[in-house]
Parts: C-alpha cells; sequence; structure tokens
C-alpha cells in the first residue's frame, strides 16, 4: 500500500555534526504525502536534530533531503519554509509579548495572498475555537496547552505541504494531549502530511502511519505503526510506562 504513495519527503544518508559530536550517522527517512510519520527515541536520539534538519536551522555534514523533487538540504530556514515545510518547535516557542492573533500572523510571513491568509486564519480557528476567543490576549497569558496550540495554528499558518511537530505533548496534562493529537489527526484528514516527534510513543503510535526509532543517531527500526505498537521489544523499551 504505502509503495503505491508518491513521497513527499526523501531524507538519504543524513550526517549530522556538532563539532566532534556525531548526532546523525547516516539516516534514511522516507515520508509520503498525506501520512503521518513519528520519529520515536529516547532524548539525545536524534529527533529534534533530524527535524531541524530538514526545515534548515541545522546544516547536514552530508546527505540529501529531498521535499518532492527539490533538493533542500543545506538551504537556508527562511527558503525551506517558502518551498513548503513548517515547524512547531520544542517547548511552545511563541511570541510571548504578542497577541495569539499576531504569533499567527507572523506564521503567515511567507504567503502574498490575503484570501489565503484570511482562510488559513479560519482553518487554525476552526481546530482551536480556544485561540479564536483569546485572539486579543498576549500569547504569555495562555496555559501550556494553549500554548501549543498556538504554536502548531502558528504553523499551519503558512500553508505548508509538510508540517513538523516538535514534542507537541511536552509537559501536558493527559486529556491535553489527547485533544492535541486527535486535532494532528483532522489536519493530516485534510491533506497535510506530517513528521511528528515525542516520547510518548504509545500516544503517537495510535496516530501515526508509519514510525521510525531513533537510537543514538541511527535508525533501530522502522514499519507500519500497528507492526511496532505490538513488537514485544518496542513495548518493553517505550511503551511499558505509558
Amino acid at each position: 500500500m504505502r509503495k503505491d504513495m508518491k513521497t513527499a519527503l526523501s531524507i538519504k544518508g543524513l550526517v549530522v555534526r556538532y563539532g566532534a559530536v556525531e548526532a546523525l550517522k547516516g539516516i534514511d527517512i522516507e515520508v509520503k504525502e498525506g501520512e503521518i510519520v513519528a520519529l520515536l527515541g529516547a532524548n539525545g536520539a536524534g529527533k529534534t536534530s533530524t527535524l531541524r534538519t530538514i526545515s534548515g536551522l541545522v546544516e547536514p555534514a552530508e546527505g540529501s533531503i529531498m521535499l518532492y523533487d527539490e533538493e533542500i538540504a543545506g538551504k537556508e530556514a527562511e527558503k525551506v519554509a517558502g518551498l513548503g515545510i513548517a515547524q512547531s518547535p520544542e517547548g511552545r516557542a511563541v511570541f510571548r509579548d504578542f497577541t495569539v492573533e499576531e504569533n499567527l500572523k507572523i506564521g503567515a510571513f511567507t504567503l502574498k495572498d490575503k484570501q489565503q491568509i484570511q482562510k488559513n486564519f479560519e482553518r487554525v480557528y476552526k481546530y482551536f475555537p480556544v485561540l479564536e476567543e483569546r485572539k486579543n490576549q498576549v500569547a504569555s497569558t495562555l496555559s501550556g496547552g494553549e500554548q501549543q496550540m498556538l504554536a502548531i495554528a502558528r504553523a499551519l499558518m503558512s500553508s505548508p505541504k509538510v508540517l513538523l511537530l516538535d514534542e507537541p505533548s511536552l509537559g501536558l496534562a493527559p486529556l491535553i494531549v489527547q485533544d492535541i493529537m486527535n486535532i494532528v489527526k483532522e489536519i493530516r484528514q485534510e491533506g497535510t502530511t506530517i513528521i511528528i516527534v515525542e516520547q510518548n510513543a504509545a500516544q503517537t503510535l495510535k496516530i501515526a502511519d508509519y514510525a521510525y526509532l531513533l537510537e543514538l543517531g541511527q535508525i533501530n527500526t522502522h514499519g507500519e505503526s500497528e507492526v511496532l505498537r505490538n513488537d514485544p521489544k518496542l513495548i518493553e523499551a517505550y511503551l511499558g510506562s505509558h
């Protein structure tokens, strides 16, 4: 089934170094159009480095990153954003002194079409009605869950082809995590391809189509999420505590 789908993002032989430390040791990842692909693993496995390299915040030492037919490895972050990749960073990095609406406008900086920007406002307010209620509130006054929603909504404002989500459940109460995971599924159902980095493997495998498990900068295993959810080794290492 998966092999018949169009490839949205293809990573081959990706190496990332921070000085003498090799954070990624030649990984290969394939993301099909319209999928949710999960990158799982412990802290320091290379998950965030992968996302930051895709979005142009980190320059790879070696390897290729193809967005459809375009090579984006080593391009500046602004150019990558313009080509259709948006990232919701770890730690809910919203502009704390700006209002909700101002944060969302910043997310649409790559778009020139005012009608499209208006449509995107309507779309994110449909996913996150609480943000519309709080649109004139300063971001620092939002709860942790609302700030996470704002970070995702801001990334969506650029009409991305591929949305990168870095630890969207981090530090949130279980009910809020459930809400956010359901919204991620809805975003995918409307056609956006998603790569999600998470430590909460059990929750993520419920919504993902395919998953890669990273260990110390290498792919340990990968496969359909349903299969990985029933893998005894994975259950013991990552799913037992959830």
